[in-house]
């Protein structure tokens, strides 16, 4: 019987884990730039001393980040960009170090600092950039940055950090920005280009995170249905020991 619950008890749970991962990769699906985290379920046995396992049960667990490229949007504002294929746009995180996103969609405060949609500010090869107050404002294939006066004439004043480090040394952090797994800071890679006048969706396919949605939370009424199950063969059994 307490197999049966242990098992049961762990199903459900481990459900509610992998129903969180995918609820927030369906909450950011509007998200500029968002990369959906990949989730699977392995079998752990559960060994009872120094012998063969009693049992097995379920763990999920992120398995890493979906790097696939969202699907490109035009807009046709000066701020927003896309990257043209792989590489990440770098920022600075909340604690100020160096972060990546892939997030263009820009925009500058009362001060012309440029900064991304939700707010963090976007790093030059030099630190943090200043736009000043211009008629047109335009950003180059190679991150380049330039401004138009009203009177005519074009200034460069910075060019963007574009980076593509190896994805597989990147995590996401608790603000959801990537960061390099060592902590280091990417170099610049003049590889990487960008798109301007467009932003990048995030790469979450809608579709398929509403049928897993669905097949979670019938496998999580499964195991619940289990534990009903074994508190009612509980019952009968202690009803039969009482008429013995």
């Amino acid at each position: 019987m307490d197999r049966m619950l242990y098992v049961a008890m762990n199903g459900a749970k481990q459900n509610m884990l992998a129903q969180a991962i995918n609820s927030n990769n369906l909450a950011n699906i509007s998200t500029t730039g968002f990369r959906a985290d990949l989730a699977a379920a392995r079998s752990m046995p559960v060994f009872g001393g120094s012998g063969f396992p009693t049992r097995v049960y379920s763990m999920t667990e992120k398995t890493g980040i979906d790097f696939k490229q969202g699907s490109l949007s035009t807009t046709g504002r000066d701020l927003d960009i896309a990257i043209a294929g792989k590489g990440f746009i770098s920022v600075q995180a909340p604690d100020g170090s160096e972060a990546y996103t892939r997030a263009g969609d820009l925009t500058t405060d009362n001060a012309g600092i440029l900064k991304t949609g939700a707010g963090h500010i976007v790093l030059g090869e030099g630190g943090p950039i200043t736009i000043p107050e211009a008629a047109k404002v335009d950003i180059g294939k190679d991150g380049t940055i330039s401004i138009t006066q009203t009177g005519g004439g074009s200034t460069v004043i910075d060019r963007l950090k574009l980076v593509n480090p190896d994805i597989k040394d990147l995590k996401r952090n608790e603000t959801g920005l990537f960061v390099l797994k060592n902590g280091d800071d990417a170099e610049v890679d003049d590889t990487v280009s960008v798109v301007s006048g467009t932003i990048e969706t995030s790469n979450v396919n809608a579709a398929s995170a509403l049928v897993t949605m669905i097949e979670l939370a019938r496998q999580f009424e499964m195991q619940i249905k289990m534990l009903k199950t074994a508190e009612e063969n509980n019952a009968q059994a202690t009803q039969m020991l009482k008429l013995g």
